[in-house]
């Protein structure tokens, strides 16, 4: 990580508030912005232009085609926007600061939240991958995951997509080259990940991966391609790994399920184990099929012997729910599904503050973190 001690971090704030991140990186790496704000803001312009006719364009679409998402006080971002400033105070002693990571597949900047409590102690550490139009200030405060680490003790690092890379902000889920170990955007993912666990005291084994829409179609991926790096993921109203090659296989995974994941081979473990998963998704989703939930459970299924119940019930703001639950001979929960009933796209019992989250279902980030601590990776 950069010397922080020696950057204008106030300016780097600024600079990625305004969307000018081609400055705030460099910033970060310690050296002098190449070009205008003017010049940045007209080449972001031409790339955005130069993907219109991809995958970009089409989400932009589909969140036009199912209107602006509200829920109390709530908010869809119109299509093609970014929320930058939606962050929330932070307790005296913690940290929530913008870094940034290169390698050779890249460069994205991301921002690391640490508790107030943190003395140096290993804790856990969540890696929050956020949906399209949205920004890791927006994410955080959507899924209130910053106030439970805050709570409960564990870090959270947000990597933020750029409009260089994508012009809606979405992770390339449906592009091969970013769905393959040490490759596009697994690696830069992997890479922010491994770069704090050898900064902070990281919980050896206690790493989990989690992402809304195109983000849970991330850490779905990464949950695939890195098992061996995170113990668990959490795939809120996502896709699963693989489900589409190109824009026109995307759209139909959306809308219907994918068919490539339907009969083709699992991901689980080499190992041969269940990648453990906790799935959320609504079943009034109009932007991604809640079909894709169901894949995304089927993908992760090892040759454990699981055991199966079903409850049903209905969190505090009146969404029902039906939660499914695959457990191994200990009774612990490897596989966990949560089926909202009527809800549309958006982070379940979220903070209405934030974009895309619903505050009447129930409390996803606390039911992830509850099914993460459960699970630690082998470390030998």
């Amino acid at each position: 990580m950069s010397a922080f001690s020696k950057i204008d971090m106030a300016n780097v704030t600024r600079l990625t508030r305004e969307g000018r991140l081609k400055e705030a990186m460099a910033l970060l790496r310690g050296t002098r912005p190449t070009e205008s704000p003017a010049n940045e803001a007209q080449a972001t312009h031409g790339q955005a232009g130069t993907q219109r006719s991809g995958l970009g364009a089409a989400f932009r679409g589909m969140l036009d085609s199912v209107g602006p998402l509200r829920f109390g006080r709530g908010r869809g971002a119109p299509a093609g926007t970014v929320v930058r400033d939606a962050a929330q105070p932070l307790p005296d002693g913690a940290r929530f600061d913008l870094h940034a990571y290169t390698s050779a597949a890249g460069s994205r900047p991301y921002k690391l939240y640490v508790p107030s409590g943190y003395d140096g102690r290993a804790l856990p550490l969540l890696v929050m991958l956020h949906g399209c139009t949205q920004s890791p200030d927006d994410f955080a405060t959507g899924t209130g995951m910053n106030e439970l680490a805050e709570e409960r003790g564990f870090f959270v690092a947000y990597p933020a997509q750029t409009p260089g890379a994508n012009s809606s902000n979405c992770w390339n889920w449906f592009r091969p080259g970013d769905q393959r170990r040490d490759r596009g955007e697994p690696a830069l993912i992997a890479g922010i990940t491994r770069e704090i666990i050898g900064t902070l005291a990281v919980a050896p084994g206690r790493v989990y991966v989690a992402g809304l829409s195109a983000g849970g179609a991330a850490a779905a991926i990464m949950g695939s391609t890195y098992p061996d790096l995170y113990a668990a993921i959490g795939v809120h109203s996502g896709l699963a790994c693989g489900a589409a090659s190109d824009v026109a296989s995307a759209l139909t995974a959306m809308r219907n399920g994918s068919a490539a994941v339907a009969n083709g081979p699992r991901r689980h473990r080499a190992s041969g184990g269940t990648i453990p998963t906790i799935v959320f998704h609504g079943d009034h989703d109009k932007t991604v099929s809640h079909t894709n939930g169901d894949q995304v459970i089927a993908q992760s299924i090892g040759e454990d012997d699981l055991r199966v119940t079903v409850s049903r019930g209905e969190a505090a703001g009146g969404m029902r729910y039906t939660r499914t639950v695959q457990a191994d001979a200990s009774g612990r929960p490897v596989l966990e599904q949560w089926v909202l009933h009527g809800a549309g796209h958006a982070w379940s019992g979220g903070n209405a503050k934030g974009t895309y989250a619903d505050p009447n279902g129930p409390d996803a980030s606390r039911e992830m973190l509850r099914f993460f601590l459960q699970h630690r990776a082998r470390t030998d």
